[in-house]
């Protein structure tokens, strides 16, 4: 990302008549789907190699043998339609494993499985980075929603970001915060997960030395996939912060 041009248009921005989505916007767009594009490929790539690495065991009793070891009884392992589709369901008490994951026997299956299972222990001990992520969702939910019935408003020209429209512009810009804050605790929990897995891995000798660096690698990049979704959403939110404003001057 060119960082000199962009601060260039966002400096220029709030200027009145300033086209909603200028240069700056644009480039900013690019520079995040850019950036997501090429961990994403990076991300497919390493689980396509890593599933080609059999285990002993499927991700299925990966995910059952770490719950029973951690005394976590009453947490089920099911298994869902798609790919990457896996995540832990907190209101269920289940760990919903995609059908590659559930059924492979291969690094990236048991990465994953155990990944999924370390959102399950902080469940049970109550992190305190999930349990607030956890009760942001409600508010998570309201504000994308208002973000997008606002943008829309303001695309059709149903409501003009200017000195008239301070409520909306405050309106739109708390809706924002909230979710680029949602982006920025996600960081915590996916971390930690990550970090419960492995360490449960290493311990229980389900993937050898080597293999367990390679889980390591697939996490890895699994989790960068939420840093730059945070950084776009942090980005986002200071162009607009900055375009907004500038125009009630």
């Amino acid at each position: 990302m060119n960082f000199e041009l962009l601060l260039a248009q966002l400096q220029q921005a709030p200027q009145q008549g300033t086209p909603l989505f200028g240069i700056g916007y644009w480039i900013l767009i690019g520079a995040t789907m850019l950036v997501s594009m090429l961990i994403s490929g990076t991300l497919k790539s390493r689980f396509q190699k890593y599933s080609q690495i059999p285990i002993r065991m499927t991700g299925a009793q990966v995910a059952e043998m770490m719950l029973r070891q951690n005394g976590i009884n009453d947490v089920q392992v099911v298994s869902v339609p798609g790919q990457l589709t896996d995540h832990y369901d907190p209101r269920k008490k289940t760990v919903n494993l995609s059908e590659p994951v559930y059924h492979q026997n291969t690094v990236a299956a048991a990465a994953v499985a155990a990944h999924e299972c370390g959102h399950a222990l902080q469940h049970q001990q109550a992190y305190a980075w999930l349990t607030m992520r956890s009760k942001m969702v409600p508010a998570v939910q309201l504000a994308s929603g208002l973000t997008n019935i606002l943008m829309w408003m303001a695309i059709l020209g149903a409501v003009a970001f200017s000195s008239q429209a301070t409520i909306f512009i405050w309106v739109f810009l708390g809706a924002m915060g909230v979710t680029t804050l949602f982006s920025l605790v996600t960081l915590p929990v996916e971390f930690d997960a990550s970090k419960r897995a492995l360490a449960w891995l290493d311990r229980s000798g389900a993937v050898a030395n080597m293999e367990h660096e390679k889980a390591k690698d697939a996490l890895f990049w699994a989790a960068m996939t939420y840093v730059a979704a945070a950084v776009a959403a942090i980005a986002q939110l200071a162009y607009w912060a900055v375009m907004l404003l500038g125009r009630r001057d």
